[in-house]
């Protein structure tokens, strides 16, 4: 049976090139082949010369041809594949996600304003995908040293170790098994240590009624203590089928976004889910812990989709 590829989502920017590097280097650890992929949206009656010849094929494509070139003597060893489907990237992207084992692709491409921090087609493949997306932010983003995210990521301080860090956050409510083995994955390709956040809501707001005793007041050590415990038991599992990645695990008070990108600093990957299932959920949705991620983490964003729902 073969390999399932990586695709590598390439506009001609230099977000999609720095996208295209990091495929690169997951294909080669994968042992996969590599798929670059440049969408052509153009009108045909806007262009006479598309109108009469059709769009250029994988092997005329400008576009493609730069990337050629950009990966010139890179490739050893490696099965590489071009291709140039016809459509808007916000459809033909999640289609091309359905035979990938991985979809990158930079947080901005060649179109929008300036100021975004994340275009439409970064956005929908996240959201639309069937494969896990991988989205490379453009180098600058400030992620953990921000004011706000600092603060929100002060008091989650591990100790420091050698080598590379991939970071995946934790509900303990609702723990996201795709989410944690993706992550137990890469850290053993990239052999790095893994930081498991699982953040809880603190303080805890309790409301009594007019003439009603007021609850008693929670102890955030318990609070701590009882996300690390349910965080321990959802990764054992993962622990044994990876027994050589270091992980360790952070219970954080407040907002998980907020402890995600802070972490995001110093981190090779940030992986999240997409969003906790819903039964009545209308269609393909992502959480907003995710969303916060995606528009300001300073590392690479890992989003994976949840398990198909059982037959």
């Amino acid at each position: 049976m073969s390999t399932a590829p990586v695709v590598a989502a390439v506009d001609g920017s230099k977000d999609s090139l720095r996208a295209l590097d990091w495929a690169l280097e997951a294909a080669r650890r994968r042992t996969a082949p590599l798929r670059v992929a440049h969408a052509w949206q153009y009108a045909a009656w806007a262009q006479p010369d598309v109108l009469v010849a059709g769009p250029p094929g994988p092997d005329d494509d400008p576009v493609l041809d730069r990337v050629r070139v950009h990966l010139a003597g890179r490739t050893k060893g490696l099965e590489v594949e071009y291709t140039a489907p016809v459509g808007a990237p916000v459809v033909v992207l999640p289609e091309l996600s359905s035979t990938a084992q991985l979809l990158v692709l930079g947080s901005r491409g060649r179109g929008g304003f300036a100021g975004l921090l994340l275009g439409s087609n970064s956005l929908a493949a996240a959201r639309d995908a069937e494969c896990p997306v991988v989205v490379v932010p453009r180098p600058g983003r400030d992620g953990g040293t921000s004011h706000a995210f600092r603060a929100a990521g002060e008091h989650g301080e591990l100790p420091d170790g050698p080598g590379p860090r991939v970071v995946v956050g934790l509900h303990v409510d609702s723990p996201d098994e795709v989410a944690l083995a993706f992550a137990f994955t890469e850290a053993a390709l990239l052999g790095a240590r893994l930081r498991v956040i699982a953040a809880y809501p603190w303080p805890v707001t309790s409301l009594a009624a007019p003439g009603e005793p007021i609850p008693p007041t929670f102890d955030q050590s318990a609070v701590e203590h009882e996300t690390r415990t349910l965080a321990e038991g959802f990764l054992a599992p993962h622990r044994k089928a990876y027994p050589d990645v270091r992980c360790d695990i952070a219970p954080l008070p407040g907002d998980a976004a907020g402890h995600l990108v802070a972490a995001s600093g110093d981190a090779v990957l940030i992986v999240v889910g997409r969003h906790r299932r819903r039964l009545l959920a209308p269609a393909r949705m992502m959480g907003s812990v995710t969303q916060a991620v995606l528009l300001h983490a300073a590392s690479p964003i890992a989003v994976v989709p949840p398990a198909p729902p059982e037959e």
